[in-house]
């Protein structure tokens, strides 16, 4: 396979990029991340970073804010006493302003890098090489007999591929060798149903849901979507975490409340018994105790969630007791969950174990432990859009402290060959 270095950057490695910017990473560190040179990633922030703010400074001098002649005709770059302006932060490592502590009292040149306008920017068409494989009988059954206990745990081809790089295949070419029944043929009954985006391709029937929109409440003033995004433009550097539940029953339970740190695609669920404010309530302040009130007020900045009605205590979640600020939480449109899509789509994933339909408590979910089991496989994951890493290795990398919290706290790394995305985990 091709080696990942000389590969063309994309949405998911940019997005890995601006973080690690906004944390104040080296281009090596995020190089190393990546997989990529550290001229690569060097030549992307020089050439996708955007201006965010002209000086307001007449000339880039360095000693202007303290000069005595500032107001005078000899303040020009043909002083003698002129000294350029420069920036380590933003003219050599990083490269850009994100996440600056000093962003907003510098008045000079300021330039924000921002993957979505870069990849917007990102016009090359990519090529894809596909390799033929020539295998033996026996290298075929060999191979099934590798790939077909990790199917049965849940886990895509791409994420076998990714765990076992001595597979000298595509995953395109995977996917036509079961579905050709090669394996079968080779005696490994490997079937298209044990692929999973194929069984959820085939079996997926959308059934058309009438829904009542809500009326709006005393609590969403100043927390509607377009509240958020007049918030983030003055805010660009907030961290988001996205917030929702799953559960089966309505009525009985148990009910999941996900937590999705959108900066390093981190997935946390609290196990409930009721769906009341209450709890949700009681839920973000676990969280906090979790993080420690510092840590939390860094990467919680912004909670975004919809409009049931067991979100409806926004003042006392943003507000703690003694008067300081928690967070800021803004709601999702009526019938507008692609607002919050990230953490929809790490649900997809929680599906995958805790499938619609079913009793949950009688499929083993019935404790914080088991949730925990959730998170730890779900973060254990290697997923294509983080450029084949786990959201646990992108959180260690970024901000090793939260990481060892929620270590401490009871989640795990999983090993790849026993990450599990089935109902059978909670047994």
């Amino acid at each position: 396979m091709t080696c990942n270095k000389y590969l063309h950057l994309t949405l998911a490695e940019r997005q890995i990029i601006e973080t690690g910017i906004s944390h104040g990473s080296t281009k090596a560190a995020i190089a190393k991340t990546l997989g990529k040179d550290k001229s690569t990633i060097s030549k992307e922030i020089k050439s996708h970073r955007l201006k965010s703010f002209s000086a307001s400074y007449p000339i880039d001098c360095s000693l202007f804010p303290k000069c005595k002649d500032k107001k005078t005709p000899a303040c020009s770059t043909q002083c003698p006493s002129y000294i350029k302006f420069s920036c380590k932060r933003r003219d050599r490592s990083p490269g850009a302003c994100n996440g600056c502590e000093a962003y907003h009292r510098c008045h000079y040149d300021k330039y924000r890098y921002s993957a979505s306008k870069a990849n917007d920017e990102y016009r090359d068409s990519l090529v894809n090489t596909r390799i033929g494989v020539n295998a033996t009988l026996s290298q075929i059954k060999q191979l099934g007999l590798l790939i077909k206990p990790l199917l049965a745990q849940g886990q895509s081809v791409y994420a076998i591929l990714q765990s076992h790089p001595e597979i000298k295949l595509t995953e395109k070419t995977l996917y036509h060798y079961i579905e050709d029944d090669v394996f079968q043929n080779a005696g490994v009954p490997i079937t298209c149903m044990d692929l999973k985006r194929q069984v959820r391709r085939k079996l997926s029937k959308k059934k058309a849901v009438q829904y009542s929109p809500r009326k709006d409440r005393s609590y969403l003033k100043g927390r509607t979507h377009k509240d958020f995004i007049e918030f983030m433009e003055m805010n660009p550097d907030a961290s988001i975490v996205e917030m929702d539940t799953v559960y089966n029953d309505g009525s009985n339970g148990p009910f999941l409340q996900t937590f999705k740190f959108l900066n390093y695609d981190f997935l946390f669920c609290v196990y409930h018994q009721q769906k009341t404010s209450e709890n949700m309530l009681e839920g973000i302040l676990y969280l906090e105790t979790i993080l420690g009130e510092a840590l939390f007020n860094e990467e919680v900045m912004v909670l975004k969630t919809d409009r049931g009605s067991e979100f409806v205590l926004a003042d006392s979640v943003e507000i703690r007791k003694d008067g300081t600020r928690r967070t800021r939480l803004f709601y999702c449109d009526p019938m507008a969950s692609w607002q919050k899509g990230s953490l929809e789509n790490v649900h997809l994933l929680i599906r995958e174990i805790c499938p619609k339909q079913v009793d949950l408590y009688a499929l083993g979910l019935d404790s914080q432990e088991k949730a925990n089991l959730i998170s730890s496989h779900i973060n254990s994951y290697n997923k294509k859009k983080l450029n084949n890493k786990t959201s646990f290795s992108v959180l260690r990398f970024f901000n090793s402290e939260m990481a060892n919290r929620f270590l401490s706290y009871g989640l795990t790394e999983i090993p790849h060959d026993q990450v599990t995305l089935k109902p059978h985990l909670l047994k």
